[in-house]
């Protein structure tokens, strides 16, 4: 018995399907927010997406402030540098990724690792000796 890997669709469109669709196409498909996003921005998702294909021919990293793109199919396999607004973080775009937006996967504030107590933060150190 052979087990077949589940080819990734998105509402019941295979990506090969995906990628051939229109950027407003594809906003059909979307929910509604993300949707209106589109649509009011499509002019911007297609001049990223015409840009980055150049970078991609010329073998340059796609680096970009815009936190705002919705995730289209043409996307998908793309290295894309998303800024954080400290550094640009590396994100391989996947199917899952279709219809949010780029900020999602590039998060603006470092998870917080607690180290050991300093002298006087607790009850036991506020007395130690002080030389």
């Amino acid at each position: 018995m052979e087990i077949q890997k589940k080819q990734f669709a998105y509402k019941g469109k295979a990506i090969e399907e995906l990628k051939s669709l229109d950027v407003r196409e594809f906003a059909k498909l979307v929910r509604s927010r993300q949707r209106r996003t589109i649509l009011r921005n499509f002019q911007k998702v297609e001049d990223f997406i015409n840009r980055s294909k150049i970078k991609i021919e010329r073998k340059k990293p796609i680096k970009t402030h815009q936190r705002d793109l919705v995730v289209v199919p043409e996307m998908v396999g793309w290295k894309i540098f998303i800024y954080n607004g400290n550094k640009f973080v590396p994100v391989e775009v996947t199917g899952e990724m279709l219809g949010h937006k780029f900020g999602e996967f590039a998060p603006t504030r470092a998870r917080v690792k607690h180290g050991k107590t300093g002298v006087g933060a607790t009850k036991g150190t506020k007395h130690k000796a002080k030389k």
